[in-house]
């Protein structure tokens, strides 16, 4: 069937790349592996499609075998696999067309960690995949081996940790490690696109008479139902974060104030509709925004647009709360 290049090392034992004539005995070892394992030919036919292969894709062998359909147990639309890059001499190619994909590492062969789409097995699954060329003993491509590896409990619980580190217990909203990251990060795309960069601050108005009134179990539950309220008026590319306390921050990129503005008021009249009972001179909770913009420059900075926000915020409140307010340049 297929051969690798044969070598003996000193003492006169084969190598690990010694030849292995016989096709019965390897399709035997492919077999026996708990390793996904398929092999191609030099026309991409499927040589091997072992068990463990057929596990993991749904894909029985008999089907797949002499075929060159291999792809259609991985992905939705045709795209090359890896032993298909390796045959082609395509490898400097692999993050074109796997954009998804995430090398683990420098080997011998091609590999990489990606999402793959498994429609046979009818879920998408995080696999780790290597390809690896088989030569002949004159030196030619005889054959290519991919082997693959299921990651996806390991991704997931990685995932799950990432989100336990950006995301608020309470709330699920990002929480204040998140709001930095994310507003640094927009702070420097605004300015590279020299686009405005607005921020809300929104903070529960009379949340310590709420919280004493109603317990910490009721006054959690008024912070969850505010922040899904907020998070409701975003847009994709917004963030809404608990900031701190009672206190939520939302980033709006490429906003201008009129528009941050806008928002603010839809809060501060979504949170006022949930019409959560209080004790407060207003009867219900309500919220107050502060609002501020900036364009991104050499000369201030995203502390300089929180501190705006805050001072807004903090006027708002002075003013009577269950309102939004904005700088004061603007405002005059």
């Amino acid at each position: 069937m297929f051969k690798t290049a044969s070598h003996s090392g000193a003492s006169g034992m084969p190598s690990p790349n010694t030849l292995i004539s016989d096709g019965a005995f390897v399709g035997q070892l492919m077999e026996s592996l708990s390793i996904p394992v398929f092999v191609l030919d030099r026309e991409a036919r499927v040589m091997i499609w072992n068990r463990a292969c057929e596990q993991l894709t749904g894909v029985p062998a008999h089907e797949i075998l002499g075929t060159a359909d291999h792809w259609r147990s991985f992905y939705e639309h045709r795209r090359p696999t890896l032993a298909d890059l390796v045959l082609q001499n395509r490898t400097d190619d692999v993050r074109q067309i796997l954009p998804r994909s995430v090398p683990p590492g420098h080997g011998s062969g091609l590999c990489i960690e990606s999402w793959f789409d498994m429609p046979r097995a009818g879920r998408r699954r995080y696999l780790a995949a290597e390809a690896t060329p088989i030569y002949d003993a004159e030196g030619g491509l005889s054959a290519v081996v991919e082997t693959l590896r299921d990651l996806t409990d390991e991704k997931m619980a990685q995932v799950a940790l990432e989100q336990l580190a950006t995301r608020d217990g309470l709330t699920g909203l990002a929480n204040r490690r998140c709001f930095d990251d994310t507003l640094h990060a927009e702070w420097a795309r605004a300015l590279r696109q020299q686009q405005p960069l607005s921020l809300l601050m929104v903070d529960v108005d009379n949340f310590k008479a709420y919280n004493d009134a109603n317990g910490h179990l009721g006054g959690d539950e008024c912070l969850k139902r505010i922040a899904r309220a907020v998070a409701s008026e975003m847009r994709a590319n917004d963030l809404v974060a608990r900031y701190g306390g009672e206190e939520f921050a939302v980033i709006l990129p490429n906003q201008s104030l009129k528009g941050a503005a806008i928002v603010a008021e839809r809060i501060r009249c979504r949170v006022e509709q949930l019409r959560l009972p209080s004790t407060a001179p207003t009867r219900h909770v309500t919220v107050s925004i502060g609002a501020a913009t900036a364009i991104a420059g050499p000369d201030n900075n995203a502390s300089q647009l929180v501190a705006t926000a805050d001072a807004a915020l903090y006027r708002a409140k002075h003013l009577g709360r269950n309102r939004i307010s904005l700088p004061l340049s603007e405002a005059a």
